[in-house]
Formats: C-alpha cells, structure tokens, sequence
C-alpha cells in the first residue's frame, strides 16, 4: 500500500527547512498578502525563489496558499500573484473562495488549484464540480468522519486526490469560517488576521446583575468555553491511509521550527513504521506519541473523525514536557556547535533530536565560542556555545527539561 504524502507547515524558511529535514514530502506557506495566516513570517518573492530551490532539490513540492475571501477589487492582484507564482515553479496553490478558483483556472490554466478546507466540501457533488472545473485535489472539511471520508473517496475519479488535516489546532467555528474575530476586535479570520478569541477565558453574566460573573465551567487553569482540543491522529494513521486519504495535513504556520520538526518527524517515523508493518508501527507508538507531548500543545483529541469532538471544546493555554533550548549549526570530533534559544545548565540531560529519532546525554561543559569562557549555565538567546554532544548535524535540535511545565 503506498503511503500518503506528508504536507508540513512552512510559515517562514526555517520551518521550510525543518519540515525537509525531518521527512515532509511537501510543505505549505504563503506570500505576504491572500495567504490567512498574516502574522506568519511568510516568504518575500526572493525567499520563495529560494525555498522552491531547495524544496525541488530534494524531489519535493511546495503548495502555496491563495486561500483568502477576497473583495472584487483584490482578485487582479491574487490572479497576478498567483500567474508569478507558477512561473518560479509553486507545485499547486490552495484556494478557497469558488470566484478566485474559477479566475485562476481562467487566467492562470497551467497551475494547478488545491480547494482548501475553508471551502467546506463535504459531498462527492461538490468535489466533482470542482475536479469538472481543473481542481487536482480538495483538502476536505474538519467535519467529515472517517467513514464518510471512505465513502467519499469511492464516489470520486480515482484522480482526484484527497487531503485532510491530522494533527494541529482546530478552530472552533464550521471549516474554520469564524466572524467572532471580526466582530470583537474588526481582525478577520477569514482574511488572516484572526485575533483567536474563542483561546480567551470566558464567564457568564445575568442581564439584571450586571458585573456579577460566573464561570460556566472551571479548573485550576480557568474557563475555556470555545477553546478546542488540538487534533492529534497519530495512532490512527492506517484507517486513514485505508480511507484513501493522499496528502496527511499537519496545521501549524504561525509555530516554530522547533515544533515542525517535532511533529513531522514523529509522523514520518509512524509512516515509515507502518511501510515495514502495521506491527512495527503499533510497536512505535508509545513513543512517538510521548514525542508529540514534548512540542508545544493543547491536550488532544481526535477532532470529528469518529463522531463529535470529545471533549468538544474547554481546551486551555498550551504545555509542553520539554523545551526547545537550541539549534544545532555544525559538528565536529564530538562537539556541537550550537545556537542558543533557551536556558540550560551543566548538569542537565538533553535530547538531541534527529530525524532518526532523539538521543538522551548529559551537558558536562558549555563553551562560549566568542571567548572560550567556561560556563555553568547559557540564557542569552542568539548566543553561540560549544557542548560536547552525540553525533550531531546541521539542523538537528535540542531540547531540555521543561521547568514550568504544568503536567
């Protein structure tokens, strides 16, 4: 059975690089303007000349995000940046909006359209119009059960592919088509601007009591009535790949690099287990699950593909079991040429995370490389240290105790 592609988040070039690293077979990312993720890092038209290079390098795709509601005076603009796009070689671009679909297959007839999850496709009706009009692929509604997602597929021309998100945040309005941001703070989801105010706490309030409040539902963290659970659908990937499903979708543009290559890399490993033997994968699995608790998250569930969402919202801030402490530039006769990004000390039992999976050792030194200065402990981000570690490369990462965690 082949195994589906893994489509990764590339909000900027140094998720773009994690993603390849650690066995993304395509990524995702966006231009500054029509891509709604607007306070991602994104890529400059140099930077995406650049991250099509490397992508292509390696026999992989880059999909570029087109998926904005945009207003009639914005669609000369997204046509042209999407006209440019395909001529620097994006492998697809994502879209949305049924009037931007129909004009890019008009006026752009050589790149090739995905149809965004935003666009709610929920039948084999409407993925068939879409594939009638010049759509390779529909990325489907967060609304679809896997039995339906199965049924679906056996609807539909075998070539027409299908995509669907497995791990990430959720939003928790219908495909993601939220006005609550624009209502409370004029910042419209639907135009990347999302302020997140269903992650906000909230409490009840009776209309001849005003400034009494009661929380509706609380723990030691607060009260979370909108908030849901990040999606996480590690352990079920062959009913996903039985479904028929080609491309598995990690969300996550606005997240660092550090948890793209925490979450891809997990996945990969899952994926290339299940290509030995579904034994093999299941074997794998306690541990790859413990990987994802180690990136940054929300508590998990398994979104609607097994019915409603359970629980179906109350999720609160994020945790993570370990935390990203640096970035790996070079290595050499057993020292690790690091960039620092957090806090660690002698003393303390890092994990050195490499696509073939992490490695535990102690820090017994820290060496400043500007100085050579000993040091007991590194706090400064951007610095530049020197450790003794396992075999290392470029691109590898590590990460500590996470002191603060809350689990």
């Amino acid at each position: 059975m082949a195994l589906p592609e893994l489509l990764a988040p590339a909000g900027g070039m140094a998720q773009l690089k994690a993603a390849l690293r650690f066995g993304a077979d395509a990524v995702y990312g966006a231009l500054p303007a029509f891509g709604l993720r607007a306070f991602a890092g994104n890529f400059t038209w140099e930077e995406l000349n650049q991250a099509l290079s490397l992508v292509h390098a390696q026999g992989k795709k880059f999909y570029l995000t087109l998926n904005i509601l945009p207003y009639e005076d914005e669609l000369p603009a997204l046509i042209e940046t999407a006209r440019r796009a395909g001529e620097l070689g994006v492998d697809a671009a994502l879209v949305s909006d049924l009037g931007a679909f129909l004009a890019l297959r008009r006026e752009a007839p050589d790149l090739k359209l995905h149809i965004s999850t935003q666009a709610n496709t929920l039948n084999a009706e409407a993925a068939r119009f879409y594939y009638e009009h010049g759509a390779e692929r529909i990325v489907l509604a967060r609304e679809l059960s896997l039995s339906r997602i199965a049924a679906l597929r056996d609807s539909l021309p075998p070539a027409l592919e299908i995509e669907a998100f497995v791990h990430g945040a959720m939003c928790m309005s219908y495909s993601g088509r939220c006005m609550l941001s624009d209502h409370l703070t004029g910042r419209g989801g639907n135009r990347g601007a999302c302020a997140q105010p269903c992650r906000w706490e909230y409490a009840l309030v009776e209309k001849k009591r005003p400034g009494e409040y009661w929380p509706i539902e609380e723990d030691g963290r607060g009260t979370y009535l909108l908030s849901a659970y990040d999606l996480n659908m590690l352990s079920h990937l062959p009913e996903l790949i039985r479904a028929g499903v080609a491309s598995l979708k990690i969300e996550g543009r606005m997240k660092t690099e550090y948890y793209v290559a925490t979450v891809v890399g997990a996945y990969r490993r899952a994926l290339d287990a299940f290509k030995e033997s579904e034994e093999a994968y299941r074997a794998l699995l306690p541990e790859l699950e413990g990987e994802l608790r180690k990136a940054s998250h929300r508590d998990f569930n398994t979104g609607f593909y097994f019915g409603a969402p359970q629980p179906a919202s109350g999720a609160a801030g994020f945790t993570q079991e370990m935390e990203y402490v640096a970035r790996v530039e070079e290595w050499k006769d057993g020292v690790a040429t690091l960039h620092v990004k957090n806090r660690f000390y002698v003393g303390d039992f890092l994990d050195l995370l490499r696509p073939q999976g992490p490695v535990s050792f102690p820090v017994e030194s820290i060496t400043l490389c500007d100085t050579g200065e000993q040091m007991d402990t590194v706090s400064i981000a951007g610095q530049r240290v020197l450790i003794p570690s396992p075999p290392a490369a470029e691109g590898d990462f590590l990460r500590g105790p996470n002191r603060n965690h809350r689990g």
